[in-house]
Protein backbone atom coordinates (compact mmCIF):
# COMPACT_ATOMS: atom_id res chain seq x y z
CA UNK A 1 0.00 0.00 0.00
CA UNK A 2 1.50 3.67 -0.57
CA UNK A 3 2.60 5.76 1.79
CA UNK A 4 1.95 8.76 0.03
CA UNK A 5 -1.32 9.38 1.90
CA UNK A 6 -1.21 8.35 5.47
CA UNK A 7 -4.44 7.80 7.39
CA UNK A 8 -5.07 7.20 11.44
CA UNK A 9 -8.03 7.05 13.64
CA UNK A 10 -7.47 8.95 16.74
CA UNK A 11 -10.78 8.51 18.26
CA UNK A 12 -13.76 10.01 15.94
CA UNK A 13 -11.20 11.89 14.70
CA UNK A 14 -9.80 11.25 10.99
CA UNK A 15 -5.99 12.12 10.39
CA UNK A 16 -5.07 12.52 7.08
CA UNK A 17 -1.05 12.94 6.12
CA UNK A 18 0.26 13.75 3.26
CA UNK A 19 3.23 12.26 2.99
CA UNK A 20 5.90 12.81 0.70
CA UNK A 21 8.17 15.35 1.91
CA UNK A 22 10.97 15.17 -0.29
CA UNK A 23 8.54 16.41 -3.26
CA UNK A 24 7.27 19.13 -0.72
CA UNK A 25 3.67 17.36 -0.64
CA UNK A 26 3.25 18.30 -4.41
CA UNK A 27 0.06 15.78 -4.67
CA UNK A 28 -0.13 13.49 -7.48
CA UNK A 29 -3.04 11.94 -8.99
CA UNK A 30 -3.34 8.58 -6.71
CA UNK A 31 -2.58 11.48 -3.50
CA UNK A 32 -5.97 13.19 -5.00
CA UNK A 33 -7.97 10.29 -5.31
CA UNK A 34 -7.49 8.22 -1.53
CA UNK A 35 -7.75 11.82 0.06
CA UNK A 36 -11.44 11.91 -2.06
CA UNK A 37 -11.84 8.61 -0.90
CA UNK A 38 -10.93 9.64 2.69
CA UNK A 39 -13.13 12.57 2.90
CA UNK A 40 -16.35 10.67 1.41
CA UNK A 41 -15.46 8.01 4.13
CA UNK A 42 -15.70 10.30 6.73
CA UNK A 43 -18.99 12.09 5.34
CA UNK A 44 -20.51 8.64 5.39
CA UNK A 45 -19.33 6.48 8.57
CA UNK A 46 -20.62 7.97 11.95
CA UNK A 47 -18.19 7.02 14.02
CA UNK A 48 -16.00 10.06 11.86
CA UNK A 49 -16.66 13.06 13.63
CA UNK A 50 -13.63 15.48 12.83
CA UNK A 51 -10.92 15.47 10.22
CA UNK A 52 -7.34 16.96 10.17
CA UNK A 53 -5.65 17.53 7.30
CA UNK A 54 -1.79 17.87 7.11
CA UNK A 55 1.60 16.97 6.01
CA UNK A 56 4.80 15.62 7.24
CA UNK A 57 8.38 17.66 6.25
CA UNK A 58 8.78 21.32 5.51
CA UNK A 59 6.08 22.09 3.24
CA UNK A 60 1.85 21.36 3.33
CA UNK A 61 2.02 20.99 0.12
CA UNK A 62 3.68 22.38 -3.54
CA UNK A 63 1.05 22.45 -5.99
CA UNK A 64 0.44 19.90 -8.21
CA UNK A 65 3.00 16.92 -8.87
CA UNK A 66 5.15 17.97 -12.47
CA UNK A 67 7.78 15.18 -12.12
CA UNK A 68 7.11 12.63 -10.19
CA UNK A 69 4.07 11.14 -11.91
CA UNK A 70 0.10 11.73 -13.00
CA UNK A 71 -0.25 15.64 -11.94
CA UNK A 72 -3.29 16.03 -9.63
CA UNK A 73 -5.55 17.32 -12.38
CA UNK A 74 -4.59 21.24 -12.06
CA UNK A 75 -3.43 23.45 -14.67
CA UNK A 76 -0.09 23.07 -13.85
CA UNK A 77 -0.30 19.87 -16.03
CA UNK A 78 0.05 21.97 -18.69
CA UNK A 79 3.32 22.33 -17.85
CA UNK A 80 4.39 19.49 -16.95
CA UNK A 81 3.28 17.88 -20.26
CA UNK A 82 7.31 18.25 -21.83
CA UNK A 83 8.37 21.44 -22.17
CA UNK A 84 6.44 24.61 -20.60
CA UNK A 85 4.04 25.75 -23.62
CA UNK A 86 5.82 23.50 -25.73
CA UNK A 87 4.03 24.32 -29.69
CA UNK A 88 3.94 20.52 -29.95
CA UNK A 89 2.00 19.55 -27.27
CA UNK A 90 -0.41 22.46 -27.83
CA UNK A 91 -0.85 20.75 -30.99
CA UNK A 92 -1.31 17.37 -29.58
CA UNK A 93 -4.13 18.95 -27.09
CA UNK A 94 -7.28 18.51 -28.19
CA UNK A 95 -10.12 21.25 -27.26
CA UNK A 96 -11.80 20.26 -23.88
CA UNK A 97 -8.90 18.59 -22.50
CA UNK A 98 -7.55 20.74 -20.09
CA UNK A 99 -10.85 22.21 -19.26
CA UNK A 100 -11.95 18.35 -18.34
CA UNK A 101 -8.97 17.64 -15.99
CA UNK A 102 -9.50 20.74 -14.21
CA UNK A 103 -12.86 19.25 -13.47
CA UNK A 104 -12.24 16.16 -12.98
CA UNK A 105 -8.84 16.97 -10.90
CA UNK A 106 -8.38 19.93 -8.77
CA UNK A 107 -11.82 20.86 -8.66
CA UNK A 108 -13.03 17.42 -7.45
CA UNK A 109 -10.47 17.63 -5.00
CA UNK A 110 -11.58 21.42 -3.57
CA UNK A 111 -14.53 20.34 -3.64
CA UNK A 112 -14.51 17.09 -1.48
CA UNK A 113 -13.19 19.43 0.97
CA UNK A 114 -16.16 21.74 0.91
CA UNK A 115 -18.65 18.90 0.57
CA UNK A 116 -17.36 17.28 3.23
CA UNK A 117 -20.24 16.05 6.12
CA UNK A 118 -17.68 17.00 8.86
CA UNK A 119 -15.64 19.67 9.94
CA UNK A 120 -12.38 19.81 7.97
CA UNK A 121 -9.34 21.34 9.88
CA UNK A 122 -6.14 22.37 7.87
CA UNK A 123 -3.01 22.06 10.00
CA UNK A 124 -0.28 23.74 8.04
CA UNK A 125 2.96 23.06 8.82
CA UNK A 126 4.91 24.64 5.75
CA UNK A 127 4.65 26.67 2.16
CA UNK A 128 1.14 26.06 0.80
CA UNK A 129 1.43 26.77 -2.57
CA UNK A 130 -1.23 27.03 -5.87
CA UNK A 131 -3.43 23.83 -5.68
CA UNK A 132 -2.00 23.18 -2.07
CA UNK A 133 -3.05 26.69 -0.69
CA UNK A 134 -6.51 26.08 -1.96
CA UNK A 135 -6.35 22.66 -0.22
CA UNK A 136 -5.97 24.31 2.85
CA UNK A 137 -8.46 27.59 2.02
CA UNK A 138 -11.23 24.82 1.27
CA UNK A 139 -10.98 23.43 4.82
CA UNK A 140 -13.06 24.67 7.58
CA UNK A 141 -11.11 26.25 9.93
CA UNK A 142 -7.07 26.82 9.18
CA UNK A 143 -4.35 26.72 11.60
CA UNK A 144 -0.49 27.47 10.17
CA UNK A 145 2.56 27.10 11.70
CA UNK A 146 4.70 30.56 12.04
CA UNK A 147 6.86 29.16 8.88
CA UNK A 148 4.50 28.47 6.70
CA UNK A 149 3.66 30.96 3.91
CA UNK A 150 0.95 30.32 1.10
CA UNK A 151 1.23 31.31 -2.47
CA UNK A 152 -0.72 32.05 -5.67
CA UNK A 153 2.13 30.35 -7.75
CA UNK A 154 -0.29 30.16 -10.83
CA UNK A 155 0.83 33.63 -12.27
CA UNK A 156 4.49 32.94 -12.15
CA UNK A 157 3.88 30.20 -14.61
CA UNK A 158 1.67 32.00 -17.15
CA UNK A 159 -1.47 29.85 -15.50
CA UNK A 160 -5.04 30.96 -14.45
CA UNK A 161 -5.24 29.92 -10.68
CA UNK A 162 -7.23 26.93 -10.74
CA UNK A 163 -8.82 24.52 -7.71
CA UNK A 164 -11.62 27.13 -7.06
CA UNK A 165 -9.00 29.84 -6.09
CA UNK A 166 -10.87 32.46 -7.06
CA UNK A 167 -13.80 31.39 -5.67
CA UNK A 168 -12.49 30.77 -2.43
CA UNK A 169 -10.22 33.81 -2.01
CA UNK A 170 -12.94 36.17 -3.28
CA UNK A 171 -15.15 34.95 -0.54
CA UNK A 172 -12.85 34.87 2.07
CA UNK A 173 -10.65 38.28 1.48
CA UNK A 174 -13.07 40.30 -0.61
CA UNK A 175 -12.11 40.58 -4.93
CA UNK A 176 -9.42 43.57 -4.59
CA UNK A 177 -7.45 41.56 -2.14
CA UNK A 178 -7.63 38.16 -4.11
CA UNK A 179 -6.47 39.87 -7.35
CA UNK A 180 -3.88 41.56 -5.52
CA UNK A 181 -2.52 38.04 -4.15
CA UNK A 182 -3.37 36.43 -7.59
CA UNK A 183 -1.76 38.89 -9.90
CA UNK A 184 1.61 39.02 -7.79
CA UNK A 185 1.94 35.82 -6.51
CA UNK A 186 3.85 37.16 -3.46
CA UNK A 187 4.45 34.76 -1.04
CA UNK A 188 2.29 35.57 2.13
CA UNK A 189 3.19 34.54 5.36
CA UNK A 190 1.40 32.78 8.15
CA UNK A 191 1.03 35.98 10.13
CA UNK A 192 -0.03 38.48 7.54
CA UNK A 193 -2.73 35.42 6.43
CA UNK A 194 -4.32 35.72 9.73
CA UNK A 195 -4.74 39.38 9.17
CA UNK A 196 -6.48 39.27 6.55
CA UNK A 197 -8.52 36.06 7.67
CA UNK A 198 -6.98 33.36 5.61
CA UNK A 199 -5.94 31.33 8.81
CA UNK A 200 -8.00 31.08 11.79
CA UNK A 201 -4.19 31.01 14.04
CA UNK A 202 -1.48 30.84 13.87
CA UNK A 203 0.84 28.91 16.31
CA UNK A 204 4.52 27.91 16.84
CA UNK A 205 5.37 24.69 14.60
CA UNK A 206 5.95 22.66 18.14
CA UNK A 207 2.51 23.43 18.85
CA UNK A 208 0.74 22.30 15.74
CA UNK A 209 -0.06 19.43 15.77
CA UNK A 210 -1.01 19.54 19.91
CA UNK A 211 -3.24 22.45 19.00
CA UNK A 212 -5.42 20.48 15.76
CA UNK A 213 -5.26 17.58 18.03
CA UNK A 214 -7.18 19.83 20.64
CA UNK A 215 -9.71 21.73 18.24
CA UNK A 216 -10.55 18.42 16.52
CA UNK A 217 -11.62 16.65 19.21
CA UNK A 218 -13.29 19.56 20.42
CA UNK A 219 -15.19 19.25 17.79
CA UNK A 220 -15.51 15.11 17.53
CA UNK A 221 -17.21 15.94 21.19
CA UNK A 222 -19.74 18.23 19.37
CA UNK A 223 -23.14 18.03 17.73
CA UNK A 224 -22.03 16.68 14.40
CA UNK A 225 -25.14 16.77 12.50
CA UNK A 226 -25.71 20.58 13.40
CA UNK A 227 -21.92 20.97 12.37
CA UNK A 228 -22.55 19.85 8.96
CA UNK A 229 -26.22 21.64 8.73
CA UNK A 230 -24.10 24.75 9.56
CA UNK A 231 -21.17 24.34 7.25
CA UNK A 232 -23.58 23.96 4.62
CA UNK A 233 -25.18 27.26 5.48
CA UNK A 234 -22.48 28.94 5.58
CA UNK A 235 -20.82 27.86 2.33
CA UNK A 236 -23.74 28.60 0.82
CA UNK A 237 -24.22 31.87 2.51
CA UNK A 238 -22.37 33.99 -0.50
CA UNK A 239 -24.08 32.40 -3.62
CA UNK A 240 -27.61 32.99 -2.36
CA UNK A 241 -30.04 35.52 -1.58
CA UNK A 242 -31.74 36.59 1.34
CA UNK A 243 -35.12 34.74 0.95
CA UNK A 244 -32.90 31.61 -0.18
CA UNK A 245 -30.44 31.70 2.88
CA UNK A 246 -33.41 32.08 5.13
CA UNK A 247 -35.45 29.18 3.62
CA UNK A 248 -31.86 27.16 4.20
CA UNK A 249 -31.67 27.81 7.21
CA UNK A 250 -35.30 26.80 8.11
CA UNK A 251 -34.60 23.73 6.51
CA UNK A 252 -31.67 22.87 8.50
CA UNK A 253 -33.30 23.76 11.48
CA UNK A 254 -36.64 21.19 10.70
CA UNK A 255 -33.85 18.45 10.06
CA UNK A 256 -31.57 18.68 12.97
CA UNK A 257 -34.56 18.92 15.18
CA UNK A 258 -34.66 15.07 14.40
CA UNK A 259 -31.54 14.25 15.66
CA UNK A 260 -30.55 12.71 18.74
CA UNK A 261 -28.36 15.57 19.48
CA UNK A 262 -30.72 18.35 18.96
CA UNK A 263 -33.11 16.53 22.01
CA UNK A 264 -30.32 15.85 23.75
CA UNK A 265 -29.06 19.81 23.80
CA UNK A 266 -32.44 20.96 24.69
CA UNK A 267 -33.38 18.56 27.54
CA UNK A 268 -29.48 18.96 29.08
CA UNK A 269 -30.46 22.57 29.37
CA UNK A 270 -33.57 21.97 31.01
CA UNK A 271 -31.95 20.08 33.19
CA UNK A 272 -28.76 22.15 34.07
CA UNK A 273 -25.98 19.93 32.94
CA UNK A 274 -23.71 19.32 30.09
CA UNK A 275 -24.49 18.19 27.00
CA UNK A 276 -23.29 14.31 25.71
CA UNK A 277 -23.68 14.76 22.16
CA UNK A 278 -23.17 11.53 19.94
CA UNK A 279 -22.70 12.94 16.77
CA UNK A 280 -26.36 11.22 15.51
Amino acid sequence: MSTAVLHRMEGAVSWITLNRPEAMNAVTWDQRERIIALLAEASSDPSVRAVVLTATGKGFCAGADLRGGPSAGSADAAVSAGSAGSAGSARDRIAGDVSRMIRLGAQRLIAAVLDCEKPVIAAVNGTAAGIGAHLAFACDLVLAAEGARFIEVFVRRGLVPDGGGAYLLSRLVGPQRAKELMFFGDALPAAEAARLGLVNRVVAASDLEKTAREWSERLATGPTRALALTKQLVNASLDVDRTTAFAAEATAQELNMTTRDANEGVTSFVQRRPPEFEGR
